[in-house]
C-alpha cells in the first residue's frame, strides 16, 4: 500500500501536548494493522510566527496540498500580538481546501460525568458560510458599522453550499442509523434557511433509504438537553452548529470530549478537536487528549475508506477500542472526567490497550 500522508500542525498551548499524543497513538494502532504513514511536521500558530515571522508561513499550503490529510491542534489566535503575520489559519485552511462539513460526533461513556450514559449522535456542520465573517467573504469582512451606534452582520446561505454538506450529512446517515434531522430556523430566515432546507430536501431524494425529518434550532437545543437519545445525524448551517456541539459535548463530558473532522469534495481532511488552547494548563501535563485522538482516527477511519485500505479503517476502530478501555478506570482518564492521571499517563494506557 502506498504510505498515507499526513501532516502534523501541533498549534498553540496544549495542542503541544495532544497533538503529539495523538500521533503516538495512531503510530502504535497503524503498526498492528500494518498501515504505512509518511509523517511531515508543519510549523503553524505563536511558534511559527516566532520563528518564520508568520502563524502561516510561505508554503503552507502547498505543502499541505502535498497530503492525505493533517492533524491541526487548537490555535490561540485571540491571544497573538497584533502584528501582520499574526492571522487565524483556521479559515484560511478551511476554505483553501473547501472543507465544508464539519463532523462532531457526540458519544457518552459511563461513569465520567455524561448526564445521560446512551448518547450516540453526529451533527454535520456547514463549515464556510453563515454568519462567521472570516468565511462569508471573498475579500473584506462579513460585518461593518456605518455609524457608531450600529454595526451590520451578513450571513451567507447558498445553494451549493447548502447541497454539498446536505450530502455529507446523507453520505454519513446512510453508513449510520440511515436517520437525517434538519436543524434550522426558516420560521424566522424564511430566505436563508428556507433555502438551506430546499436543497437539503433535494439532495435527499437521492437517499431514499434515509428519513428526514426537520427541528426548529430553539426545539431541537431544549430537545437535545431532555432526549438527545432521539436524535442520530443531524445537520445545520455554521452558526447554528457552532453552538450547538458545543451544547451537545456539556452532555457528555465537556469540550475534552468534543472530537471533529474537517471534509470536503476531496480526498483531504483535516483532523481539529473542537475546544480551544487553554493557555491556562498548558505545559501542566493535564489536558484531555481524548478529543485529539478520537479526532486523528476519524481522520484514519475517512482516508481508509476513501482509499479502499480496510487495515487503516481496523486500526481507528482499535483506536476506538482502546480510548474505552482507558475511559473505563479512573486512573487511566484524566481529571475533568472524573480521573486521576495526566496527558501522559492516559496516553501511555490507551497506547497499552491498543496492545
Amino acid at each position: 500500500m502506498t504510505p498515507f500522508k499526513i501532516g502534523i500542525l501541533d498549534g498553540d498551548d496544549i495542542g503541544r501536548e495532544i497533538v503529539p499524543a495523538a500521533v503516538r497513538v495512531v503510530r502504535a494502532a497503524a503498526d498492528l494493522h500494518k498501515v504505512a504513514i509518511d509523517w511531515s511536521q508543519v510549523p503553524i500558530g505563536r511558534s511559527a510566527l516566532d520563528t518564520h515571522g508568520s502563524t502561516m508561513p510561505d508554503g503552507t499550503l502547498e505543502t499541505l496540498a502535498a497530503l492525505d490529510g493533517f492533524i491541526l491542534g487548537p490555535i490561540g489566535h485571540q491571544a497573538y500580538p497584533k502584528v501582520p503575520g499574526a492571522i487565524n489559519p483556521h479559515p484560511i485552511l478551511r476554505k483553501h481546501f473547501d472543507l465544508f462539513a464539519n463532523i462532531r460526533p457526540t458519544r457518552s461513556y459511563k461513569d465520567i460525568g455524561c448526564i445521560y450514559d446512551d448518547i450516540d449522535l453526529v451533527i454535520v456542520r456547514e463549515n464556510n458560510e453563515g454568519f462567521q465573517p472570516d468565511r462569508n467573504v471573498v475579500a473584506g469582512s462579513g460585518e461593518f458599522r456605518p455609524s457608531d451606534e450600529m454595526t451590520i452582520s451578513v450571513r451567507v446561505i447558498s445553494r451549493t453550499g447548502s447541497r454539498k454538506v446536505a450530502r455529507a450529512a446523507l453520505e454519513l446517515a446512510r453508513s449510520r442509523r440511515k436517520k437525517l434531522t434538519l436543524v434550522h430556523k426558516n420560521t424566522v430566515f424564511k430566505l436563508g434557511c428556507g433555502m438551506f432546507v430546499e436543497e437539503c430536501y433535494k439532495a435527499a431524494a437521492d437517499f431514499p433509504d434515509v428519513k428526514v425529518d426537520e427541528v426548529i434550532v430553539d426545539t431541537f437545543a431544549m430537545r437535545l438537553v431532555r432526549d438527545p437519545q432521539t436524535f442520530d445525524t443531524v445537520v445545520t448551517t455554521n452558526m447554528f452548529g457552532d453552538i450547538l456541539t458545543d451544547e451537545a459535548a456539556g452532555l457528555v463530558g465537556g469540550l475534552g470530549m468534543a472530537p471533529g473532522l474537517c471534509i470536503g469534495e476531496g480526498n483531504i481532511a483535516m483532523a481539529q478537536a473542537t475546544h480551544g488552547s487553554a493557555p491556562d494548563i498548558a505545559g501542566k501535563d493535564v489536558a484531555n487528549p481524548y478529543a485529539m485522538i478520537y479526532s486523528t482516527a476519524m481522520l484514519l477511519d475517512f482516508l481508509g475508506r476513501s482509499r479502499k485500505a480496510p487495515n487503516a479503517v481496523a486500526a481507528a476502530k482499535s483506536i476506538e477500542r482502546a480510548l474505552e478501555s482507558a475511559l473505563s478506570n479512573p486512573e487511566t482518564r484524566t481529571r475533568d472526567i472524573r480521573g486521576t492521571a495526566g496527558t501522559t499517563a492516559m496516553t501511555d494506557a490507551i497506547v497499552r490497550a491498543l496492545a
